[in-house]
């Protein structure tokens, strides 16, 4: 292999590696895989074209948000430790490359949705436009950004069913408000842990803007709230999303192991109670939605 060959390849790998660091590769294919989840909660036999085009499409759209972010955000990026590495502040990437990589990975993934169905491709615009557009700028302004950031994060899980039906009722919905509920225990415990250096860049993530009592107390409330929804297809209201007493309960204690934590967080109100929180919710969401598809495929009758 001659000295062009390495070079090219080299720069190959560099450029792959900077992509999926501005997109953000492992949090879009979470993103995808709660998209999937929702996809085959929704059907009886799975179209593989259609999750393909779901996957590609959702990591798009996800990559595009995740660019547009890293773009607006790339001076405040520059002055914390946990995001000054990546590739916009470090010069790995140019501004021009990045929002080239955003415009292109928005239309490829409004297309690829639309061909699913319209449904899916305008809930999948709606979320870019909150996460760019709303979110990253009231960071910066007002801790209600997490709230407003928790829309386009909870419609992942709930765009699969979409994509299964191209329709909008009570099981995407509940879909929706599981992994809107999730979110703010989830995202508060990382504030919490990340709380210092949020502050050298101006960004408040947690609610009262301090790590003080009353926003452990509003995790524990929320932890409560994402419980109660989480395990509310039990009682049979919710159309075609079904949950059986066993899950139920299995759905229940994963959620009584996120509140001791967030309980535990209250008590000690220290970064690493707030660290345990935070992974703890993580295998939560993940949990959930495995319970919720073995449930289906298995249990329901």
């Amino acid at each position: 292999m001659n000295s062009s060959s390495v070079s090219s390849s080299n720069s190959l790998l560099f450029f792959s590696k900077s992509f999926f660091e501005l997109t953000k590769a492992r949090l879009a294919i979470s993103v995808v895989f709660s998209s999937v989840v929702g996809y085959l909660l929704a059907v009886d036999s799975f179209d593989l074209y259609t999750l393909v085009l779901l996957s590609v499409g959702g990591y798009c759209m996800v990559g595009a948000s995740n660019s547009f972010n890293q773009i607006i955000e790339k001076d405040i990026d520059s002055l914390m430790d946990r995001t000054k590495n990546r590739p916009i502040p470090s010069k790995k990437m140019s501004v021009n490359t990045a929002f080239y990589i955003s415009i292109i990975l928005t239309l490829i993934g409004i297309v690829v949705l639309y061909k699913i169905n319209p449904r899916t491709a305008l809930f999948g615009a709606i979320s870019i436009f909150i996460y760019t557009c709303l979110y990253t700028p009231l960071k910066t302004i007002t801790p209600l950004s997490v709230f407003v950031g928790a829309f386009p994060g909870a419609i992942p899980f709930m765009l699969g069913w979409v994509a299964a039906t191209n329709n909008f009722g009570i099981e995407p919905g509940t879909l929706f408000m599981i992994q809107f509920f999730w979110q703010f225990p989830h995202f508060w415990a990382l504030g919490w842990m990340l709380h210092d250096d949020y502050q050298k860049a101006g960004i408040n993530m947690l609610p009262t803007k301090k790590r003080d009592k009353s926003t452990a107390l509003q995790i524990v409330l929320y932890s409560l709230w994402t419980i109660i929804i989480s395990v509310f297809p039990v009682t049979g209201l919710t159309g075609d999303l079904r949950l059986s007493v066993w899950s139920a309960v299995i759905v229940l204690i994963l959620g009584l192991v996120m509140l001791f934590y967030s309980v535990n967080l209250y008590n000690k109100m220290n970064v690493a109670a707030a660290k345990q929180l935070f992974t703890v919710s993580i295998l939560y969401l993940t949990l959930l939605q495995i319970t919720y598809l073995i449930d289906k495929m298995y249990l329901w009758t």
